[in-house]
């Protein structure tokens, strides 16, 4: 059987699932849905064995350290995909949901409802607890989901994809609803890619190659995720307090993660104080910075170029820059941002707004952590990715984010 023919085969299983997906009851999806987080820690010594091999392989293979963090599994990590589940579990269910009604003059009752796509195509790199938010997500949200992960999480993916299935089936909904992509190789992503009519939706989520890819090269519509060129300002009204602790934990939290702030911005005015505290913290905690002129000043700071402003580092790295105005300030992110997530830190309310409304991303923080641009720290239970374009989703893209809409038209016998 050709790859093209293997995927038109778990398409078709499931558009079947999708069907029998968006006439389940919350209360049904809901049982399913804490049955799956159950069954991750139950079974969490076989998902943590197959992680095991995973890992030996992308360190035997001279994987970068920071891709290795985004792919390893621990107790920990596993016990937060299965709350995710939970967490989704307790909201809302999206389907159904009217999110406009009216009675027209001809006395037709119209309402917009939620309702699911049908079949959600994931394609991502590492990252196996992205395989239990997705399934997660798009079962609650009443979509069949195909998982392509990358072949450096292929026995990960593997071993919890057949955990999840086994759950699904014993709650009395269709294993198909969640499936593994069959293959490994560029010709899988390639068929699924062009499995337009078979599958409503694909979102990647990786590096800016993958995402570029699956962009220019899809025939199935896509909801394109981004990577995080992400700034943090700190504004002359900053309390330096409060920024030293944004710019620490944005940075330093977890490197490997698209919310974790890669350029630093300081107000001319404050950065006599600000830039010895700030620099002495940052390389305390391991970070090079990669500074203008104003930075180079201290040792042991690298001089930036243009790669380093426009760079999503993943790792202990920070670009770094003196700037005259807000203005200049929201100029540098115009120019460099990936429109994920831009942060200022300040005590004036004026410029806190003039910073939300010039500047274009899916995320804006004033005075907190670029750290919180994520569905479940926003509320949404887990999250199957952040948006970074304007139609349709922006942001983290929970259960809503899931569905379409249609129209449903009630009358009485009226015709046109």
């Amino acid at each position: 059987m050709s790859v093209e023919q293997d995927i038109r085969e778990v398409a078709l299983r499931a558009r079947e699932a999708s069907y029998e997906l968006a006439l389940a009851t919350r209360a049904s999806k809901d049982a399913t849905l804490r049955a799956m987080a159950d069954a991750l820690l139950v079974r969490g010594e076989e998902v943590l064995a197959a992680n095991a091999e995973d890992i030996v392989n992308a360190e035997e293979s001279g994987t970068p350290a920071n891709i290795i963090d985004r792919l390893r599994l621990t107790l920990e990590r596993l016990e937060g995909m299965a709350q995710g589940l939970r967490d989704v579990a307790g909201l809302p269910d999206p389907v159904g949901e009217v999110v406009r009604g009216s009675t027209l003059a001809n006395g037709l009752e119209l309402r917009q409802v939620r309702v699911p796509f049908g079949v959600v195509g994931m394609i991502y790199e590492a990252r196996p607890n992205v395989t239990a938010d997705a399934a997660g997500i798009c079962l609650k949200s009443g979509n069949a989901v195909l998982l392509r992960g990358s072949s450096s999480a292929k026995a990960s993916n593997a071993a919890i994809v057949a955990v999840l299935r086994d759950a699904v089936v014993a709650s009395g909904l269709p294993a198909d609803a969640v499936q593994l992509v069959p293959g490994e190789s560029r010709d899988s992503v390639k068929a699924l890619m062009r499995a337009r009519g078979l599958v409503d939706v694909l979102i990647p989520r990786g590096g800016a190659g993958l995402i570029r890819t699956v962009v220019e090269e899809s025939i199935v519509p896509v909801i394109e995720t981004g990577v995080g060129n992400v700034h943090v300002y700190v504004d002359k009204a900053a309390d330096l307090e409060k920024a030293l602790a944004i710019v620490l934990n944005s940075k330093t939290h977890r490197t490997s993660v698209c919310n974790s702030a890669e350029s630093l911005l300081v107000h001319a005015d404050i950065a006599e104080v600000f830039l010895p505290r700030v620099v002495a913290a940052l390389q305390a905690s391991g970070v090079t910075i990669h500074g203008d002129d104003a930075f180079c000043g201290f040792d042991g700071v690298e001089g930036a170029t243009d790669e380093d402003w426009e760079r999503e580092y993943l790792s202990l790295d920070i670009a770094a820059a003196v700037v005259p105005s807000l203005e200049h300030a929201v100029a540098h992110i115009r120019r460099w941002s990936s429109q994920h997530t831009e942060a200022i830190v300040t005590e004036d309310l004026a410029a806190a707004r003039r910073f939300t409304a010039a500047v274009d991303a899916a995320a804006v923080m004033v005075n907190a952590s670029t750290r919180f641009t994520d569905g479940g720290e926003f509320g949404f239970g887990a999250e199957i990715g952040i948006s970074t374009q304007k139609l349709h989703a922006r942001g983290p893209m929970g259960l809503q984010e899931m569905t379409s809409t249609k129209y449903v038209v009630t009358g009485d016998g009226q015709v046109r």
